[in-house]
């Protein structure tokens, strides 16, 4: 699954969370909120952990992290993500790339300061495409699992710089010489972002 799938399933959901907003329009002006959404972009370098090297690639976020729960709940949230590994990969690998189509949970706590850290636990798809010794090329697909976490900064009012870490597991992409998978691999990487809270309760 490549970028521009990922990219319009993003999208559906961000209009989804507009559409379900747009009720403000039938209910007086003060009472009006803004969805618990926060939507975002960074640049990722990952070490993709099949050869040697790294790669480079774009990163797109959507959380949601309601505010009208319980207190114990607070913070608690979903989170989607995509991201497309195609670039600065090293010579050795000319046809290596990876991408990923995930979402789960991530927990965010109360700020400190301008200063946000976070956990998650993520599950999805992830692709690979490589090139074998012969110039053949070839795909494998899987459902991957990655626990991860980060800090966001916040810069202005609604705007937050993250940086983000995550651990991956791909089960089964190493196969011995009868053609049984003997091993998984672990992609890990960090991404850079910056970030759009729609409303952020919350945070203060």
């Amino acid at each position: 699954m490549r970028l521009k799938a990922c990219l319009e399933i993003s999208l559906a959901l961000v209009f989804l969370s507009a559409a379900s907003s747009t009720h403000a329009q039938a209910v007086p002006a003060a009472t009006r909120t803004e969805p618990p959404l926060a939507i975002g972009a960074g640049f990722s370098g990952y070490n993709p952990d099949w050869g040697h090297g790294h790669l480079l690639g774009g990163t797109l976020w959507i959380d949601y992290i309601p505010s009208r729960v319980p207190s114990f709940l607070q913070g608690i949230g979903v989170e989607m993500a995509a991201r497309d590994l195609n670039y600065g990969r090293s010579s050795s690998q000319p046809g290596l790339r990876e991408d990923v189509v995930e979402g789960g949970v991530i927990y965010s706590w109360r700020r400190y300061r301008n200063f946000r850290p976070y956990g998650k636990f993520l599950a999805g798809y992830g692709n690979r495409d490589a090139e074998g010794r012969n110039g053949f090329r070839y795909s494998d697909s899987r459902t991957i699992t990655a626990p991860g976490g980060g800090v966001e900064f916040r810069v202005a009012r609604c705007v937050w710089v993250r940086a983000d870490y995550e651990y991956q597991f791909w089960p089964d992409m190493i196969f011995n010489n009868k053609g049984k998978p003997v091993a998984e691999i672990h992609p890990q990487g960090v991404t850079a972002g910056v970030l759009y809270h729609f409303n952020r309760p919350h945070f203060r």
